[in-house]
């Protein structure tokens, strides 16, 4: 049996690390081909991953705890021939990729020559991010000037680092982060200090980044809910029926895919001078865990009834929440709805998910007084909010994005 090696997988956009945060099996253990291998976490997901080929695990790479660039060689996977080895090497590099070009062994010589200058188009191929490189381009950045000296994983220059680099004006200096850390804390009371987890702490870096990158506003608009509410009482059993417990979620996401529908550039991104109009609909569903949140995709949302959403929402957040989902399940996402309102918040104002230019809100339901044709009605009411990057999308276009929502969930007959 030829060996399998064991890579660090990609789970999500924007997403270049991962750690490794636990072990399922231990040199010398037999595995079977989509048994559960070990444990990652990143800012997207924390998620068990499965083993790529059935056979023995002949070696371990990477150490629990320790973070490393996707595509980096974790374990091996062999025959059992080989004497299982537990010991990491000093130094784990992630593999090259095919287009990679591999640098030739140095010539014996008294005293090496100063390497040339690296030009933009050298500079492509730094391991930096595809974000990190076009912004090195739209502000005539040379990233070799930055190699090393970034915050990122082995000095890889990270978005806050470029951006806070275009904020100092380009100077030939070491990237900065993007912001000045704070004095130490002060306090004179007793304290705990716990680090931040991996994923607390991606989270953290990607929502200010958001904020930077993004013109965030966000509208409001109260919505009736006692046509769907009555819509859920009479499907219910229904669904029951085939397996699938009904909430109220996929109606919002029914009226957001068929309202994307009609302003596609709600469902676009923005490309350098570019805004990239996608033909999937393929909505990102915000579920909490514990010390963190994860955004599963519904891909081709639009090909799905109010039955298979439900399904796909209810699947995908139970395996989020036992750490099941698979790595093309967190990415490739256009738009996504969040839930606040299910702790009983009226609303939010969430944070645009990168690289979408809209995020919708959902508030908690709550009866209250409205007047109907001058007379005063009980009515189940909630606030939806809708952040939005003003970059692309205007006021107006949100709002008639948002009023189409409403009207659909306001007359809805199924």
């Amino acid at each position: 049996m030829a060996e399998t090696k064991v890579i660090m997988p990609q789970m999500g956009e924007s997403i270049f690390e991962g750690t490794l945060t636990k072990w399922l099996k231990k040199p010398g253990d037999k595995v079977e081909r989509d048994e559960a291998l070990f444990e990652i976490s990143t800012d997207k997901v924390d998620s068990e991953i499965p083993s790529p080929a059935s056979g023995i695990l002949q070696e371990v790479l990477v150490k629990e705890g320790q973070t490393v660039q996707i595509n980096t060689v974790v374990a091996i996977i062999g025959d059992g021939s080989a004497t299982p080895s537990a010991k990491a090497p000093p130094e784990v590099k992630p593999e090259a990729a095919p287009s990679t070009p591999q640098p030739a062994p140095a010539a014996p010589a008294a005293t090496a020559p100063p390497a040339p200058p690296v030009n933009e188009d050298d500079s492509d191929r730094a391991p930096n991010s595809p974000l990190v490189r076009r912004i090195a381009k739209e502000h005539g950045i040379d990233l070799a000037a930055l190699a090393g000296k970034g915050t990122g994983i082995n000095g890889r220059v990270t978005k806050s680092d470029i951006l806070a680099y275009v904020e100092s004006g380009g100077e030939k200096k070491a990237a900065k982060p993007a912001a000045p850390e704070p004095a130490p804390m002060a306090f004179s009371g007793e304290v705990e200090r716990v680090p931040l987890t991996p994923m607390r702490k991606s989270i953290a870096d990607h929502m200010v980044a958001s904020r930077r990158t993004s013109a965030h506003v966000t509208t409001f608009f109260e919505v009736d809910c006692s046509r769907i509410m009555q819509g859920r009482e009479k499907l219910k059993a229904e669904f029951d029926r085939a397996g699938v417990h009904l909430t109220i979620t996929p109606f919002f996401m029914q009226a957001a895919v068929r309202a994307l529908r009609k302003f596609p550039i709600v469902n676009a991104s923005l490309d350098g001078d570019s805004i990239v109009y996608k033909r999937d609909i393929n909505i990102g569903i915000a579920v909490s865990l514990d010390g963190g949140l994860i955004v599963p995709v519904v891909r081709n949302a639009a090909e799905k009834n109010l039955q298979g959403l439900a399904h796909a929402i209810n699947d995908l957040g139970e395996r989020a929440r036992t750490k099941k989902l698979l790595p093309d399940e967190v990415k490739d996402g256009t738009f996504t709805i969040t839930n606040p309102g299910v702790y009983g918040a009226l609303t939010g104002t969430p944070i645009i998910s990168q690289p979408q230019l809209a995020i919708m809100g959902m508030g908690g339901i709550k009866k209250r007084a409205i007047v109907i044709d001058d007379a005063i009605a009980i009515r189940p009411i909630i606030v939806l909010s809708l952040s939005f990057d003003h970059r692309v999308i205007d006021g107006a276009l949100a709002d008639q994005f948002m009023a189409d929502i409403q009207k659909q969930l306001e007359t809805w007959q199924g």
